[in-house]
C-alpha cells in the first residue's frame, strides 16, 4: 500500500502543518513516510503545498506525479492539481473558498465547507484539520485516533490547550464523504 497526498492552499492556511501531522501519525504507527513542503517566498498569502507519501514498505521516490488524494484549500490549488489526481483517487475541496465544480468524472470528490466548519468551532485556523478529517474518511490510511495521538505527542506543550478543538475539527471533517462527479 502506498498513498500519495498533496495538500495545497495559500500560505497561512496550515497546509504544511496538516501534512506534517499526517506524516507524524504515519511514522508513529510504523509506516514509511515522506513529507516535502513547498512554499513561495511570500509565505502568508503566497502559495503553499506539501506532498506526503505514506506506505507500508520502503518508498522508492519522494516525488509525486499522480497523487491518490489532493486537498485543495483554494481555487488556484484546485486549478493546478485536479488534473493530476489519479483515476479513482479522491479530491477534497474546501468549498468555503472554491466556487467551481470539478470537471473530472473519473475521481471521487468531497466538497467540504472547511472554513465555515472551522469558524463555527470558533477558529478559522482549524480549517486544515477539518480537511484532514475529510481526507481520512475518504482515504482510510490512518484513523482519527492516530491523528489525535500525533497532535498530542508532537504539538508543543504550550499549544495543548488547542487539542480539543483540533480533535473536534478532525471529527467534523470526517463526516464528509466523497461522491463520484456527475
Amino acid at each position: 500500500m502506498q498513498n500519495e497526498i498533496i495538500i495545497s492552499g495559500f500560505g497561512g492556511q496550515g497546509t504544511l502543518f496538516a501534512g506534517q501531522v499526517l506524516a507524524y501519525a504515519a511514522m508513529d504507527n510504523g509506516l514509511e513516510v515522506t513529507w516535502i513542503p513547498s512554499y513561495g517566498p511570500e509565505m502568508r498569502g503566497g502559495t503553499a503545498n506539501c506532498t506526503v507519501i505514506i506506505a507500508d514498505e520502503e518508498i522508492g521516490s519522494p516525488l509525486v506525479r499522480y497523487p491518490s488524494a489532493v486537498i485543495a484549500m483554494n481555487l488556484p490549488s484546485l486549478d493546478k492539481y485536479e488534473s493530476l489526481v489519479k483515476p479513482g483517487g479522491v479530491l477534497l475541496i474546501n468549498s468555503s473558498m472554491v466556487d467551481r465544480v470539478p470537471t473530472r468524472k473519473d475521481i471521487r470528490v468531497a466538497q467540504v465547507p472547511g472554513n465555515d466548519i472551522a469558524e463555527k468551532l470558533g477558529d478559522k485556523r482549524l480549517t486544515n484539520m477539518v480537511m484532514v478529517g475529510a481526507l481520512l474518511a475518504n482515504l482510510p490510511i490512518l484513523t482519527l485516533e492516530m491523528m489525535e495521538k500525533a497532535l498530542q505527542e508532537h504539538l508543543p506543550a504550550r499549544h495543548h490547550r488547542f487539542l480539543p478543538a483540533n480533535y473536534q475539527a478532525l471529527r467534523q471533517g470526517a463526516e464528509y464523504k466523497a461522491k463520484p462527479v456527475q
